[in-house]
């Protein structure tokens, strides 16, 4: 069972940056998938970022050059650093994780979600 946490979230203004932590129980990190999905309310949550074994990534267009999703594999946490930031990024962000092959930013193929954490950027 893979449990995980997000934290680092606040409000920052526009242009202003935020990085969110994850942790996740056990050392899942390298063999699992992990991402990064938003939801505002009424909307679908939608995938932000995502990285796999070997470190390769893969970024929403919406966050490309924006956010870097990194992984720190002896502290069994994900991050996701995000610089820039708009309005339209304000979200709840959530940590995920699924096992391989596959790794990309569909949201029913994750098994395991955090509780989120929420991102509130003004203009």
């Amino acid at each position: 069972q893979v449990q995980l946490a997000e934290s680092g979230g606040g409000s920052v203004q526009a242009g202003g940056s935020l990085r969110l932590s994850c942790t996740a129980s056990g050392s899942i990190y390298g063999r699992t998938c992990m991402a990064w999905f938003r939801q505002v309310p009424g909307k679908e949550r939608e995938g932000v970022a995502t990285i796999r074994s070997g470190g390769i990534t893969t970024y929403d267009d919406s966050v490309k050059g924006r956010f870097t999703i990194s992984q720190d594999g002896g502290k069994n946490t994900l991050y996701l650093q995000m610089n820039s930031l708009k309005p339209e990024d304000t979200a709840m962000y959530y940590c995920a994780a699924k096992s391989p092959p596959t790794c990309g930013l569909v949201r029913g193929s994750y098994g395991y979600w955090g509780q989120g954490t929420q991102v509130t950027v003004s203009s």
